[in-house]
Formats: structure tokens, sequence, C-alpha cells
């Protein structure tokens, strides 16, 4: 390719609107340009890439026995309801309304379609096990679309399922999933870690993420560096001790607390509460019911964790007015003891860490007063127990007792393993030997494929630009002539060399524009382009040409060896 004949319109700076590096480089280099908030074209050098990328992940899906289809991305809203993901994921579907008013949903994942495929498809342990996967647009309802592709309201993901015959089997295909992905992403160059996952919305036993170290992700990981354990956020325990028990004491006793209403403030003087004896009290409307929910004064409530404990994603903190109907009290003066609770039918989640704890001091449900001695078993009547915490850097590893890490990730991918969740809904059977009717049992694994083009870009720069792993570059060789006239012996040889290459299946790019050497040389490291060869008038009087590996030293070769040199660098 020519570059005065394709379009990589560079940017000496990017846009006000770009947040991450990563962004400003994918728009500065001429690969993206964005329509609307989260809409993006590729423009053609971005489109090579991401072309690439997705060839990597056609070769290992074939490779680990995976089966290409494409489904509609315009669906039913009938399918989704069957599923209960038209109101569990209400959030982030995008809705669309036909000339006869009639609702269709613009697809975000394809559980519903494929597992009714499969329930129309399959019928006999004879066809299983089956994973089918897809490349396709997603779309997503991004309140905040933000960082470019990765949070994006219209994007690429890879998507499959797998059906199996037996959890065992399933287990089996979840492995080949997770190992393929491993490959993946280090063929693209990346330097990804699993983790133990939340399922969310999609449901399912368990679940791991692909992450990529960064400190722009949006995602924060726990790790432990001497045992490797490692979770995201949302899903990560520890070995955190509990609260100490001490004897019940005396009965409760109300105090004065005019104008405290933070944990903070109760831990100072005149009080001097300290932050692990107090406990906090939250209430959520969840599924249109009030609930409470206990922490320890000096944790804070992970909202994944309690989601999947009330099993739906719709949820909210309540109002100080649903609050104050319920209870009596604002917020700030809140507690659970049964004797003080106006409303005793609402059921109370306590984590783990309270289990046994005495005491304690929370509010006593009346503005400006707090109760002290309080204990948990004796005093608070509790629906049940979770872990519900955040867990928070420097705790133990719950597998090692080694100190855990945290730090900031971007989500590639995400393997789950679904159970009979969704062949439940849609009536995913299969006759066994015997002729016994069971259910298949799925597994689902996503890469998003435009969010790694990004998490390339993140993690694979320098000062001048991006630096393309060879595996995903757009081009792999940029040659620059700094004459381009056609009579020049610059242009002739950058000519020759451009077509062996091109002849031995080098992804190779000319750069002909009659423009100065520094311009085209800060483009060609904008774009990143892995190998540069230059051709000038001062290296051919020496009958060389000089070739530079992107982030690294130039090296003057023989024009006869010129060739040679390049396949030898690209690994051909």
């Amino acid at each position: 390719m020519k570059w005065t004949e394709t379009l990589i319109p560079t940017l000496r700076e990017a846009p006000a609107d770009a947040e991450i590096l990563s962004h400003k480089l994918l728009l500065r280099a001429g690969l993206i340009r964005k329509l609307a908030g989260g809409v993006y074209t590729f423009m053609p050098c971005g489109l090579r890439a991401l072309r690439k990328v997705e060839q990597i992940i056609r070769e290992e899906m074939d490779r680990a026995g995976a089966i290409e289809v494409l489904m509609p991305a315009l669906q039913p809203p009938e399918i989704w309801q069957q599923s209960g993901r038209y109101e569990t994921a209400r959030d982030v579907l995008f809705k669309v309304k036909d000339s006869a008013n009639r609702e269709w949903v613009l697809s975000a994942t394809a559980e519903e379609v494929i597992t009714g495929i499969a329930a129309g498809e399959i019928n006999s342990y004879r066809q299983l096990p089956k994973n089918f996967y897809q490349i396709s647009v997603k779309f997503r309802d991004e309140i905040r679309p933000r960082f470019g592709l990765m949070r994006a309201r219209e994007f690429i993901m890879k998507d499959a399922y797998s059906f199996d015959v037996t959890d065992e089997a399933a287990q089996k295909t979840y492995q080949k999933m997770y190992d393929a992905y491993a490959k993946i992403f280090e063929r693209c160059g990346l330097k990804a870690f699993a983790v133990e996952a939340d399922t969310g919305v999609i449901g399912g036993k368990f679940s791991h993420e692909f992450m990529i170290p960064a400190e722009t992700g949006e995602n924060e990981v726990a790790f432990c560096e001497a045992c490797g354990y490692a979770a995201n956020i949302e899903k990560a325990t520890s070995g955190v001790p509990k609260t100490a028990t001490r004897e019940i004491g005396a009965a409760i006793e109300k105090f004065a607390t005019p104008g405290v209403v933070t944990i903070e403030v109760l831990s100072k003087e005149p009080y001097k509460v300290p932050a692990n004896r107090q406990i906090k009290t939250l209430i959520y409307m969840a599924a249109d019911k009030l609930i409470i929910v206990l922490v320890r004064g000096d944790d804070q409530l992970n909202e994944s964790k309690f989601a999947g404990k009330v099993g739906t994603t719709l949820f909210r903190p309540a109002t100080a007015e649903e609050i104050f109907e319920a209870t009596g009290a604002h917020p700030g003066s809140l507690g659970a003891v049964t004797s003080t609770r106006k409303n005793t039918q609402i059921q109370v989640l306590a984590d783990e860490r309270l289990r046994g704890a005495n005491e304690m001091v929370t509010g006593a449900n009346e503005d400006g007063f707090h109760l002290r001695n309080v204990s948990i078993e004796r005093d608070i009547q509790v629906s049940q127990w979770f872990d519900l915490r955040t867990v928070q850097a420097g705790e133990p590893c719950g597998k090692c007792g080694k100190s855990l890490k945290i730090r900031r990730a971007i989500e590639v991918g995400h393997v789950f393993k679904l159970g009979t969740k969704y062949s439940e809904k849609f009536n995913a059977v299969y006759l066994d030997e015997a002729g016994a009717r069971n259910m298949a049992v799925m597994g689902c694994y996503g890469i998003g494929v435009t969010r790694t083009l990004q998490a390339v870009v993140e993690q694979c720069n320098d000062k001048d630009g991006i630096i393309w792993p060879l595996s995903v570059a757009p081009y792999r060789v940029c040659i620059t002539p700094l004459n381009v006239d056609v009579n020049n012996e610059a242009m002739k040889v950058a000519e020759k060399i451009y077509a062996e290459l091109t002849a031995r299946g080098v992804d190779v790019i000319l750069d002909d524009r009659d423009d100065r050497p520094g311009v085209k040389f800060k483009d060609a490291d904008l774009v990143g382009f892995p190998i540069r060869v230059g051709i000038g008038e001062k290296s051919l009087a020496k009958g060389e040409v000089e070739i530079k590996p992107r982030g690294a030293g130039v090296q003057a070769v023989k024009i006869d060896d010129a060739v040679e040199a390049v396949m030898k660098l690209v690994g051909k």
C-alpha cells in the first residue's frame, strides 16, 4: 500500500475529550474517528489492526473446536423476557421501535438466541458437545460512554456458547476456552492474567476475567504475589479476621449524639468510638423491597456482592424519605436493633465479619441518638449472613496468609460456566443413551475485540506513539524514502524493496508523500509501524539503507541485504 493511496489522518494534538493515553493515540494516529459519544468509525489502518485481532481470535477458536456462526443483532424482546434479562439487564439494553411501533432489542449478548437454536436443533447426546461462536457488532446503552473503545455504545465482541451433556464435560470445555483465551492475548502481544470474577447479569456458577494491568483501567483486582490468588474486587475475599469477640456485657444503653451522622465523627471526641466497633447500617431498595444491610464501620459494602446475594441488579440506595417512613429516622442515626425497629418485616443482611460481635455501637433509629453495648446475636435479628465487604490492600490472603495487593486493570475477556440456567428457560434438552431427557450444560465466553485493540495500544506505547506488536500491526514495515521523485535513486530502491517484501507476504506501506523527513518519521512512530526502512542520499552513497525497529536503534544494512534483514525481523 502507498501512503498517498490510503488515508492516515494523523494529528499533532489529541481532541480535548480524549481522556486516557490509548484513546488519544488511537485518534492522533488516525486509527479511529468519533461519530458520537461511544460510537466510532474505524479508519483504514485501524480496521487493518482490528481485522488482525479478529483473525487471531478465529484461529484459536477454531483450534479449540468452536464453530463460527452469525446471529442477528436485532432481536425480539420476547426472548429476553423469557430469560428474565429484559428486566435484570434493562439498564444496558438498547431498545428500538419499528414503523409498526413494535419493540426490538439490539443485542448485547446472544444467550437467548443461541439457546433457542440449540433447543430446536439439538435433541440427542450424539450431537454434543457443541460450541458456537460469532464475531459481531454489539450494543450497550451506556449512560456515560468514555475512554474511546473501552466503554462504547457500539462495539465488536467475540461471544461463544457451549453445550455439553454433563457438568464434568462442561468443565473440560470451560478449560479449553480458558486456555484458548490465554493464547489469544499472548498472540496479540498482551500481558494478560486471569482473575476470579462476579457473574453479573449473565449469571452462572462461576467465571474468570482476563485482565490487562493498566493504571487507567476501570476494574480493580486483588492479588497475592506469594500464591497467585487473583480476583476482581467485586468478587475478592481475604483472610481478614472477624470482629474481636468480647463478653456480652451490660444491657443496651442509648446516648445522645446530636449532629453526629457519620462513622468518622462518632470516632472522635467526645465519643471516641473506633470505626471497627461501630455497625454501619445501610438501607437499599432492591426489586421494590427495602433491605437493611450491616457492615462494620471501617468496611465498605461491595455492591456487586450484594447484587449477587439478592439476585438482582435492579437496586439503589433508599431515599431519605423511604428510610424515614420505614425507620422513623434519617441516615446517620439508623440501626437494626430489633427493639428499636419500626418495621421488623424488613430483611436484614449482615456481613460475616460482624458475626459474633458484641459491645458494638449503632444508630438508635432516632435522630441524634446512638446505642452502645450492642450484641449482634442478642440484639439484632439477622436474616442472612454473607460476605458483603470490599477487600482492602494489605489484608491477608485467604489462601496463604500473605499480604494482598490491589491494582487497576482493563477487562478484555470473560469466561462463564452457566450450568443449566438458560437451558431451563428455553427447554434446551437432549436424550441420553437411556432415552432420558436432560438439560444441556452451558458455558459462555466473551472477548471485547475493539476493547482488546485499545488495550494493546494502552500497554504498548512510548512518548512518540504506539508500538504495535508484529501480530496486530496495521502494516509491519514502513518504507520511508526521503526523496519521492520517481527518477530519484531513493525512490527506485524503495520501490524495489517494497515489491520484494510484498511478494514475500509482508504487510508493507510505502510512504510516498512529498513531505519533510521529520514529518514522515514522526508519523511512522506515532502510528507505530514495528519496522521502518529509511532510504536517503547519505546512506545510499554507502550502498546502504537504514532499518529501525520501533523503539530501538538504527541498523545500517547493505541494499542487497535489506529484504532478508527485514524478513528476519518479522520472523519469516
